[in-house]
């Protein structure tokens, strides 16, 4: 692992790291912020996700968590979004390739090779953090942004064992009836819509939900809505009785204004359910 860049924060440190990666063949970049309380000993540990076009940085130096995770005493872990590099695929629009892994594991060309998101994620940077850092792999929690929420929800519920807390930002909440979806998951995984379903927030909620309680923050005013899809995950999640609270704040957009509103709400939300 190679150390890009460390800054103390709010008590804390705000690090930047590099390391190859097995999952995706590539070199990848990711971030990690230690509150305080790491100097005594492990922590738990908040995973967040980041949406279209972005890399650890974004939510790293946008969304005000910091703050809120020194306070609390979280450590807060940001990936890359994709793998990186000029031999990896790409397509000339913003929301398919580069930037646009949306956490799972391509299995068609040219994606195949690199884009094993869902491992990278799950398997490969989790082994090098928890070997690294002071942090606590038993207490886990995870959320996201747009696609980052997409895939937040997408791995608690399939991984509830892992992730003892969840909660989402805006998130693409049904990729299988969506522009936002059906074009990346087709190109990934292909045409049978049966290996889309373990990567759709909705159904998933349909199918199994979450053995925890969810938050969800949605802006009325996002210039998404019609790609999002909130309103199909928030009837599954009644059609559920699934325990937790989807909130629709009237006016915010889908911006990182909107995140940093809220996400004191999430980092306090996730403390209380990891210890921290």
């Amino acid at each position: 692992m190679e150390k890009v860049s460390e800054n103390r924060c709010f008590g804390g440190t705000q690090g930047v790291y590099r390391h190859k990666s097995a999952a995706t063949g590539t070199d990848m970049t990711f971030a990690v912020y230690l509150p305080p309380d790491a100097e005594a000993g492990p922590v738990p540990v908040l995973w967040y996700l980041s949406g279209l076009t972005c890399t650890h940085e974004n939510a790293m130096t946008k969304a005000g968590a910091q703050q809120w995770a020194a306070e609390t005493g979280l450590a807060l872990i940001f990936p890359d979004t994709s793998p990186r590099g000029d031999d990896v695929a790409d397509d000339e629009a913003y929301d398919l390739g580069k930037g646009a892994g949306f956490y799972v594991n391509a299995t068609e060309q040219p994606w195949a090779k690199h884009f094993k998101m869902w491992d990278y994620i799950t398997k490969d940077l989790p082994d090098l953090v928890f070997a690294e850092f002071p942090l606590d792999r038993g207490a886990q929690g995870i959320t996201g942004h747009s696609m980052g929420g997409h895939g937040a929800l997408t791995l608690a519920m399939t991984l509830p064992e892992t992730y003892r807390s969840v909660s989402a930002f805006a998130p693409i909440a049904h990729p299988s009836e969506s522009d936002w979806g059906r074009k990346q998951l087709g190109a990934y995984l292909g045409e049978d819509r049966a290996a889309w379903a373990p990567h759709d927030a909705t159904l998933l909620m349909r199918e199994k939900g979450y053995p925890g309680e969810v938050l969800i923050d949605q802006g009325s005013s996002d210039q998404f809505l019609d790609l999002l899809k909130p309103e199909a995950l928030a009837e599954a999640m009644m059609a559920r009785r699934q325990p937790g609270a989807f909130r629709m704040q009237e006016g915010y957009d889908h911006s990182y204004f909107f995140v940093h509103s809220f996400i004191e709400d999430h980092l306090i939300w996730h403390a209380e359910r990891l210890g921290g």
